[in-house]
């Protein structure tokens, strides 16, 4: 049977010499025997044990639980209920992280936006993300609308090719006419622009905005604040809605 001085176990399992004092000293980790010079001897049984101690440690079980386990007559049972906790706990962890980096990647996304926003506090974070999914849903409507009147326009087509019958498409391309002024209307409605030089948040008339040019983000716009022209960036109307709302 092997038998190692404190030093030697220390090295074998890559602790330091006060961890297996300390364990010692809190009866974790008792030596097989102690020499009659009152060295320490540990054989392979306590090797073992250090390996196991330490792999529940890494776990994150306290050393209470971990001396509970290893002091319990039903040992493997007591083991299997406090891996399954900790199994949970770190799945919960898991969850927790994952939404943590969804949130940064949303955020890291719309940096380009943020950075045209005065942001001073956590919760001015969290209000133009919830803004940006505000206006993500506007959008959504925009394509909704627009692929249903592309169904019907398209249809009316087909129908007046096949039948020779266009009085179907001449009336849904005017109802498309009239569609299309009132969703625009909508958008317009719904949405505001925040200046990048001034930071202030305003509605521009109809035809301003319509005619202005635009990216999927920005509309070069004057500001009413600043009377600068730039390229402005697109927000959900809050204020507009919240009113509404009330």
């Amino acid at each position: 049977m092997s038998e190692y001085t404190t030093g030697e176990l220390a090295k074998m399992t890559n602790v330091s010499i006060r961890t297996i004092q300390y364990y010692d000293k809190k009866n974790i980790l008792k030596p097989h025997q102690i020499s009659s010079g009152g060295s320490r001897i540990y054989t392979d049984t306590e090797v073992s044990r250090l390996k196991l101690i330490l792999l529940l440690k890494n776990l994150g079980l306290s050393l209470k639980a971990i001396t509970e386990i290893l002091d319990s007559q039903n040992s493997t049972a007591v083991l299997d209920l406090l891996l399954d906790q900790q199994l949970k706990a770190a799945k919960d962890q898991v969850r927790i992280t994952k939404g943590q980096i969804k949130q940064m990647e949303d955020l890291r996304k719309n940096l380009p936006q943020i950075s045209q926003t005065p942001i001073k506090t956590i919760d001015d974070i969290d209000n133009l993300m919830s803004n940006k999914k505000s206006l993500r849903k506007v959008h959504i409507k925009m394509v909704v609308y627009g692929l249903l009147m592309d169904v019907v326009e398209i249809g009316s087509l087909v129908w007046g090719i096949t039948k020779n019958q266009w009085q179907p498409f001449i009336i849904a391309m005017l109802i498309a006419v009239i569609f299309a002024i009132g969703i625009t209307r909508y958008y317009f409605r719904e949405v505001n622009y925040i200046c990048p030089n001034c930071n202030y948040e305003f509605k521009p008339k109809f035809w301003a905005a319509f005619w202005s040019g635009h990216n999927i983000h920005a509309r070069k716009l004057v500001c009413p604040n600043c009377h600068q022209k730039n390229y402005c960036v697109e927000v959900y109307d809050e204020k507009r809605n919240m009113g509404l709302a009330k």
